[in-house]
């Protein structure tokens, strides 16, 4: 699939938006990636992860794993085409865990997904999980990264989709200094 493809997915989904958002990491931006408004369309979740899977097929992958709640569907569909289990990370008390019976065995081959990567924290924290379970991180995998390459995990990352996206720690942010518009937060840890 070629990147002029994937962008039309993600403008004719309504995935990529304009205005004043406050990101999961707290920081400001003029731009969002909604990636939910993609995930919603199977048909689009499943091109979008087959490339993912593509770039691992050859990694002898055993379980994919996501941070709730965004990636959960990406995890999934990766793991269906690589076929392999997909479990996911959820946070309790502030600390992110597996959960729901979820385990990762000593040695196993885990590949992390995520649906968009800003600063790569709730992805670190997942690959800390892994690790803490003894599971081998061969990659990460994620369908967009809005930080335009510039996360770096020590391991192998593939990007479906790469944006240099600008965002602002919040007070440095200019569109709050301009007081245009209102700051939003439509990610998944708010109610929009």
């Amino acid at each position: 699939m070629k990147i002029e493809e994937i962008m039309q997915i993600f403008l004719q989904t309504g995935a990529l938006m304009e205005g004043h958002f406050i990101l999961t990491s707290g920081r400001h931006s003029n731009r969002y990636m909604q990636c939910a408004q993609v995930l919603q369309y199977p048909s689009h979740t499943e091109s979008l992860a087959r490339i993912i899977a593509g770039r691992y097929r050859d990694d002898r992958i055993e379980v994919v794993i996501a941070p709730a709640v965004g990636a959960i569907l990406v995890a999934y569909e990766v793991a269906r085409q690589l076929g392999v289990k997909a479990i996911f990370c959820e946070r309790q008390e502030g600390r992110m865990m597996l959960r729901r019976g979820f385990t990762i065995e000593p040695g196993q081959r885990v590949l992390v997904v995520e649906d968009v990567i800003t600063t790569g924290g709730s992805v670190q924290e997942v690959i800390d999980v892994v690790r803490e379970w003894q599971g081998d991180v061969i990659g990460v995998g994620v369908l967009v990264d809005r930080s335009g390459g510039k996360v770096d995990f020590g391991i192998r990352t593939e990007a479906v989709l790469t944006l240099d996206i600008e965002s602002f720690p919040a007070e440095e942010c200019p569109l709050c200094r301009e007081g245009k518009l209102p700051a939003v937060k439509p990610g998944s840890r708010s109610l929009s």
